[in-house]
């Protein structure tokens, strides 16, 4: 993106803005901008901040090339279709919304009054913000995040250790997926932000990563463990993704969009993990063996159970891998017992 912070077109709208002055301009200078456009006159120079605050002291309307690299004309009269909807009053912003509107090409109105600027791009509109207020909301975005990501990992650790026990109810799994999903949404909401950032949200975006690192993977196995289709939990996550944050609140609405429960005293409803998540923890074992397992064994409780003979019986799993699982998962069940009750 052209206009985002670090950019030259940036820079260039920043200095039109501490002018307090105001500026039209397309960016794209091909055949169907230029359809549009009468009077000014022809520039053709290399951009530069300097160049784009001194032009907005004119009058018209300004085109850049597609790349903003060069300013192509000044001074123009932009002349789009008066009969092409618009949702704008001021006389710039309607030319800019019905040139988007008519031609696909960014057009960026800049209003002196409101100290703002604004991009059209076909029907999408958006004010862009300063980096310093981008930074901050992005800041406090993060320390939002950070809390429901430690509830997550709250969540998992506790399910752990009642998976072991074989004493998970619907209510559990809720209390996991719940902080998921929220993570999920706040995680998009800063990525787009992030995108108008540019290079100056790197570090920001490293803290994003590493916040987000491992929870839609979890979220995934939570799903295909407790489901009703292990294979069809794409959907039922997609229901979840559809509740409103108040309805994320409540246990009953996260039961009922996972299809695991109707009535709120069903929340303490028993349930057996097919045993993806904690299969999927171990070592060298490869997606498909994991699959094979858990079609043979048929949940979690069964394969914990299971002797190093019964897990020899699956096919590609050899005393060696049989003896890792069962050591695997025995070294799990120590590690959650000890993280839930100490």
């Amino acid at each position: 993106m052209h206009v985002v912070p670090g950019k030259p077109l940036r820079e260039g709208l920043e200095r039109v803005l501490l002018a307090k002055r105001g500026a039209l301009i397309a960016v794209g200078d091909g055949p169907e901008v230029l359809s549009i456009c009468t009077g000014g006159f022809l520039l053709d120079a290399e951009f530069s901040p300097q160049r784009l605050s001194e032009l907005a002291k004119l009058d018209g309307g300004i085109v850049l090339s597609a790349d903003a690299g060069r300013i192509a004309r000044a001074n123009v009269h932009f002349m789009p279709n008066s009969s092409i909807p618009t949702t704008e009053t001021g006389t710039r912003h309607r030319t800019a919304e019905r040139m988007a509107r008519s031609i696909d090409v960014p057009v960026i109105s800049v209003s002196a009054a409101m100290g703002v600027v604004t991009v059209y791009r076909n029907d999408a509109k958006h004010v862009m913000q300063s980096a310093s207020h981008m930074h901050e909301r992005v800041s406090h975005a993060l320390q939002t995040l950070q809390r429901f990501r430690q509830r997550f990992d709250l969540a998992i650790t506790a399910l752990s250790a009642l998976e072991i026990e074989d004493t998970v109810t619907v209510r559990d799994v809720a209390a996991v997926l719940q902080p998921a999903e929220l993570v999920k949404r706040i995680a998009a909401d800063i990525d787009d932000d992030l995108v108008e950032l540019g290079e100056e949200g790197v570090m920001l975006r490293l803290q994003l990563d590493e916040l987000t690192d491992g929870v839609d993977e979890v979220r995934q196995l939570v799903a295909r463990d407790y489901l009703q289709s292990a294979h069809g939990s794409d959907g039922v996550l997609t229901n979840l993704a559809k509740l409103s944050t108040h309805e994320l609140s409540d246990p009953r609405r996260v039961g009922q969009a996972l299809g695991l429960s109707e009535t709120r005293s069903e929340l303490d409803a028993s349930l057996e993990p097919r045993g993806y998540r904690l299969l999927n923890r171990l070592p060298r074992f490869p997606e498909t063996l994991v699959e094979r397992i858990v079609e043979h064994f048929s949940g979690l409780q069964k394969i914990m159970r299971a002797s190093v003979g019964d897990l020899e019986a699956v096919e590609g799993v050899g005393e060696a891998r049989a003896r890792s699982l069962k050591d695997g998962l025995a070294r799990q069940a120590e590690a959650s017992i000890l993280d839930r009750y100490t």
